[in-house]
This record gives structure tokens, sequence and C-alpha cells, in this order.
């Protein structure tokens, strides 16, 4: 077992032991994957502010996300075909993050289903929904995620049309995925990946196949699919959902002020600054170039967390030190269920927390409410989505 260090380390062995489809579909962004690659490459024009002879004992990383205690302010985002990354892959996923003391974020679009992960798990956890078009199934299906317990839903309000992804069009990722001889002869070199497949009976859309109408198995689902989402969505449709639900509701793809201040009026109890992690709108601003100005926008009436681009605990303190609540992470624990399953997401969730816990005390802070502006140093103009860095 080589020495894991850092997220890096588990992108390496994630892309040996997995098929290159789902690889792909995870490691890709939307057309030429500008924002794909400055989600992370913005991260490092902002730098870290040295501090010593500080008391560096008693740190804590615990914190709140819209009300829930947590470990750390990190959250697992909702990531898709999570469980044709490793078989059960959700459930691996969110068994993890319990454990762990994190949220974990179900989407609509999981191999395993709802009731799958409430029956495997014993603590409240989120779900994700999009916006679709059928009422008699985002209602079932809000109901289901209220009779799993679920304690908040995150609704996505940037996937009214797909970004073309070149990826996964040229390897057949569809939802089912068309299987080409290319694939399958890959999927034949990926033995344990193919061992543990063989061995579950979740390898479909668990909330969708029996639930949506006329959607009785995995070759009637990619009519739905193409057919589903809702292009008219508006913001009395989303506050549709959220009389539906009546719960703690968190609205992610937030990449404009006006944006963030039409989500507060509607009465959301926390956004998600967000660009799909460039897999949407390409050449658009990355998230953290973006989190000043929605900051200083809504900052002081609603919880802004930030997605996209996260690799480091470091990343996460530059994104607290901006202002965030919380941060999500979707491929740095994507890469870890796929390198090693459950253990694999907890080790992805331990590097980041351990590299936070040290980030914030070479800063000179032991509390991660205590971080701020103070902490950084930022390039003038950084939030400005106009000035070239």
């Amino acid at each position: 077992m080589p020495v894991i260090t850092n997220i890096e380390d588990l992108r390496r062995i994630y892309e040996k032991r997995t098929p290159r489809m789902f690889y792909d579909y995870a490691e890709s962004g939307s057309w030429s994957e500008q924002t794909f690659r400055e989600n992370i490459s913005d991260f490092s024009h902002i730098r870290l502010k040295q501090r010593v002879a500080v008391d560096m004992s008693g740190r804590s990383t615990a914190s709140k996300m819209i009300g829930q205690d947590v470990s750390m302010p990190v959250a697992l985002a909702p990531v898709g075909l999570t469980g044709m990354q490793s078989a059960d892959g959700e459930i691996k996923a969110a068994r993890a993050a319990e454990a762990f003391g994190v949220p974990f974020t179900l989407s609509t679009m999981s191999i395993c289903s709802i009731e799958d992960v409430a029956e495997h798990t014993t603590k409240p956890f989120w779900f994700q929904v999009y916006t679709l078009k059928d009422d008699d199934f985002m209602r079932r299906l809000i109901e289901r995620a209220r009779a799993a317990n679920c304690s908040a839903i995150v609704v996505t309000v940037d996937l009214q049309v797909l970004g073309q992804r070149h990826k996964d069009l040229k390897n057949g990722l569809s939802a089912p995925p068309k299987l080409t001889p290319r694939s399958i002869a890959n999927m034949m070199t990926k033995i344990p990946w193919g061992l543990e497949m063989l061995g579950t009976k979740r390898r479909f859309f668990g909330n969708i196949v029996g639930h949506a109408k006329g959607v009785t198995d995995p070759s009637s689902l990619s009519t739905w699919t193409s057919e589903a989402f809702d292009v008219a969505l508006d913001w009395t449709r989303i506050a549709q959902f959220k009389e539906w639900w009546g719960g703690k509701l968190i609205i992610k793809g937030i990449m404009d002020a006006e944006d963030a201040r039409r989500a507060v009026e509607i009465g959301a109890d926390a956004i998600i600054v967000s660009n799909h992690g460039g897999r949407q709108l390409d050449g658009a601003v990355s998230s953290i170039r973006m989190l000043p100005a929605i900051m200083d926008a809504v900052g002081d009436k609603v919880e802004v967390h930030l997605d996209s681009g996260i690799r480091s605990g470091q990343d996460v303190l530059k994104a607290l030190a901006l202002g965030a609540t919380g941060t999500y992470i979707g491929r740095a624990f994507t890469y870890g269920l796929g390198a090693m399953g459950q253990a694999g997401v907890t080790k992805a969730l331990e590097i980041i927390h351990k590299e936070l816990d040290i980030t914030m005390a070479l800063c000179g802070e032991t509390d991660v409410h205590n971080l701020g502006p103070q902490n950084l140093y930022v390039p003038q103009g950084f939030g400005d989505p106009t000035v070239l860095l």
C-alpha cells in the first residue's frame, strides 16, 4: 500500500482502479474545461499569513452548517453515479461521513436509493434534488426524503440544460451508460472493481427506476432523462419546492449577487456558491473568485457555502477566511471512494481535516470561527470577475 499524504495520491490510485468512463465522468468539465481548471488554480492566488509565538493548543475545527453540528465545516457534495465508482458507493460514502461527523448529500442521480442509504446509516443525511418538470414525481421524491428522515434538501438550480462534456460523449457515458467495445475492454482490466460490482444488486439509478412514470427498467431511463429537466425554471418554481418540503432548504448553483439576493427572498437557509464543478457553463468565473461579491451581497442574511475546486484543507481555510460558513468536497471524496471504498472516503476526510487543522495553527488561529481576512493575502481585484489574474 503506497503512503497516502494528500488528495492527489488518492486520485492516482482511483485512476488506476476505476473504469475510464467513470473516472472521466468525475475528472472532467464542460467544453474546454477552463472553469474546471480555474476552480482549482484560483485558490493558489490567495496566500496565507503566517503567525508565530501563538499558543496553538486546544485547537478546534468544530462548527455548524444550517444548525447541524459538524466536526469541520466540510460536507460531502452530491455526486451522481457514485455507486459506479465503487459498488454501493453512496452507502459507503454516507457511512464514512456519518462516522467522521460531517454531512453527506445524496444525489437524485445516485445508484443507491434514498431508502438504501437510510437503511445503512443511523443519522439524517441531506438529499439533493434537480428541478424537474414532473410535479408528481417531485412530490413523491420529496416525501421519500422526508420518510428517510433527511434533514435538508439541496436544490440544484444550474442544470436546466446540460453543459456538453466531451469526454462523457466520447465514452458513451449517459443515463444509462452506453457500453462500447472499448469501454467493455477497459472494464475487463479493472478486476477488483468488477468483482465488487458483480456482488451488488445496485447498478442502476435507484431513485428513478421504478419511481418515475414510464421508467420501469434501465432501458427506458434515457428517454426520461432527456425530457425531465425543467427549462422553464424560475424563482416561483423554486419557492414551490420549498413549500412542498417545509424544512431546511439549501440552493446550489449561485454564481451571481442578484441570484443570491433572490435566494434569500424565497427563504433559503443556505446558498452554495457553485458552478457545478466546471461541468455546466465553461468560461464562468471560479467559485472562490465569486465568493467575496456574494458575501458582500448576502453574507449577513444567509449562510453562504462554497463548492467547486476544493482539493485540500488549505482550500477550505481560504474559503472560510473569505466568509463562507461551510464548504463541500465532491471530486476529493470520489477519488477516495474509487481508490479504497469507504476507507478511502475516510482517508480523504482525514487528509482535509489534518491540513485544515495544521494550517489554521500556523496562521495563528485555534478555532475555525476566528478565521477571517486577517489570515490571508488576497490579490487586489481578486473578487472582481473583470480583473484577470
